[in-house]
Protein backbone atom coordinates (compact mmCIF):
# COMPACT_ATOMS: atom_id res chain seq x y z
CA UNK A 1 0.00 0.00 0.00
CA UNK A 2 1.44 3.25 -1.33
CA UNK A 3 -0.19 6.44 -0.68
CA UNK A 4 0.58 10.15 -2.64
CA UNK A 5 -0.71 13.39 -0.85
CA UNK A 6 -0.21 16.06 -3.62
CA UNK A 7 -1.18 19.82 -2.57
CA UNK A 8 -0.11 22.96 -4.58
CA UNK A 9 -2.82 23.38 -6.70
CA UNK A 10 -4.95 26.41 -7.07
CA UNK A 11 -6.08 29.67 -9.88
CA UNK A 12 -3.27 31.78 -11.02
CA UNK A 13 -2.94 34.32 -13.72
CA UNK A 14 -1.56 33.38 -17.01
CA UNK A 15 2.26 34.30 -16.29
CA UNK A 16 2.01 33.06 -12.81
CA UNK A 17 3.72 30.46 -10.86
CA UNK A 18 2.83 27.47 -8.44
CA UNK A 19 4.46 24.93 -7.10
CA UNK A 20 3.09 21.85 -6.68
CA UNK A 21 3.96 18.50 -3.97
CA UNK A 22 3.41 15.44 -4.31
CA UNK A 23 4.62 13.29 -0.77
CA UNK A 24 4.52 8.98 -0.94
CA UNK A 25 4.09 6.72 2.34
CA UNK A 26 3.67 3.17 2.95
CA UNK A 27 5.52 0.32 2.39
CA UNK A 28 8.32 1.73 0.10
CA UNK A 29 11.86 0.03 -0.30
CA UNK A 30 12.88 1.62 -3.67
CA UNK A 31 11.78 4.31 -5.48
CA UNK A 32 12.13 4.11 -9.20
CA UNK A 33 10.60 7.15 -10.62
CA UNK A 34 8.41 9.67 -9.58
CA UNK A 35 6.61 12.30 -12.41
CA UNK A 36 3.08 14.28 -12.70
CA UNK A 37 0.84 13.75 -15.07
CA UNK A 38 -2.31 16.24 -15.98
CA UNK A 39 -5.51 15.57 -18.01
CA UNK A 40 -8.04 18.73 -19.20
CA UNK A 41 -11.26 17.76 -20.13
CA UNK A 42 -12.08 15.99 -23.14
CA UNK A 43 -8.58 15.16 -23.46
CA UNK A 44 -6.15 12.24 -22.81
CA UNK A 45 -3.79 12.04 -19.68
CA UNK A 46 -0.33 13.15 -20.83
CA UNK A 47 3.06 13.75 -19.05
CA UNK A 48 3.94 16.84 -17.55
CA UNK A 49 7.50 15.85 -16.38
CA UNK A 50 9.09 12.93 -15.00
CA UNK A 51 12.23 11.99 -12.66
CA UNK A 52 14.10 8.74 -12.39
CA UNK A 53 15.84 7.80 -9.48
CA UNK A 54 18.96 8.76 -11.23
CA UNK A 55 18.43 11.94 -11.47
CA UNK A 56 17.29 12.47 -14.96
CA UNK A 57 14.28 13.84 -16.16
CA UNK A 58 11.68 13.97 -18.66
CA UNK A 59 9.68 17.13 -19.89
CA UNK A 60 6.65 17.62 -22.27
CA UNK A 61 7.47 19.43 -24.97
CA UNK A 62 4.50 21.85 -23.97
CA UNK A 63 6.45 22.45 -20.65
CA UNK A 64 9.55 22.42 -21.48
CA UNK A 65 11.76 25.64 -20.19
CA UNK A 66 8.90 26.94 -17.80
CA UNK A 67 8.56 23.55 -15.45
CA UNK A 68 10.78 21.86 -13.26
CA UNK A 69 10.53 18.58 -11.39
CA UNK A 70 12.91 17.96 -8.49
CA UNK A 71 13.29 15.31 -5.69
CA UNK A 72 12.59 16.97 -2.46
CA UNK A 73 15.18 16.73 0.77
CA UNK A 74 12.94 13.82 1.81
CA UNK A 75 12.93 10.50 0.40
CA UNK A 76 9.59 9.84 -1.82
CA UNK A 77 9.08 13.27 -1.81
CA UNK A 78 9.17 15.02 -5.54
CA UNK A 79 7.89 18.65 -6.37
CA UNK A 80 7.10 20.60 -9.93
CA UNK A 81 7.90 24.33 -9.86
CA UNK A 82 5.04 25.57 -12.77
CA UNK A 83 6.74 29.06 -14.04
CA UNK A 84 4.93 31.60 -16.93
CA UNK A 85 1.89 29.33 -17.23
CA UNK A 86 -0.64 29.72 -19.86
CA UNK A 87 -4.01 28.60 -20.05
CA UNK A 88 -3.25 25.84 -21.80
CA UNK A 89 -1.64 24.55 -18.49
CA UNK A 90 -5.28 24.73 -17.00
CA UNK A 91 -5.82 20.68 -16.22
CA UNK A 92 -6.13 17.95 -13.42
CA UNK A 93 -2.71 17.58 -11.86
CA UNK A 94 -1.88 13.85 -10.99
CA UNK A 95 0.99 12.55 -8.89
CA UNK A 96 2.77 9.12 -9.84
CA UNK A 97 5.11 6.93 -8.22
CA UNK A 98 6.50 3.88 -9.15
CA UNK A 99 8.83 1.45 -7.09
CA UNK A 100 9.20 -1.59 -5.14
CA UNK A 101 7.90 -2.41 -1.97
CA UNK A 102 9.27 -4.10 1.05
CA UNK A 103 8.35 -7.27 -0.24
CA UNK A 104 9.75 -6.72 -3.09
CA UNK A 105 6.39 -5.90 -4.86
CA UNK A 106 6.61 -3.42 -8.06
CA UNK A 107 4.35 -0.52 -7.25
CA UNK A 108 2.64 2.55 -9.49
CA UNK A 109 0.81 4.33 -7.51
CA UNK A 110 -1.38 7.58 -8.19
CA UNK A 111 -2.21 10.61 -6.23
CA UNK A 112 -6.04 11.87 -6.02
CA UNK A 113 -5.36 15.20 -8.48
CA UNK A 114 -5.05 18.13 -7.79
CA UNK A 115 -6.93 21.32 -9.97
CA UNK A 116 -4.28 23.85 -11.59
CA UNK A 117 -6.48 26.98 -13.14
CA UNK A 118 -4.37 29.44 -15.30
CA UNK A 119 -6.86 32.15 -15.98
CA UNK A 120 -7.37 35.93 -16.04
Amino acid sequence: QVQLVESGGGLVQPGGSLRLSCAASGSIFTMYAMGWYRQAPGKQRELAARIMSGGSTNYADSVKGRFTISRGNAKNTVYLQMNSLKPEDTAVYYCNARGGTHSLRDFDSWGQGTQVTVSS
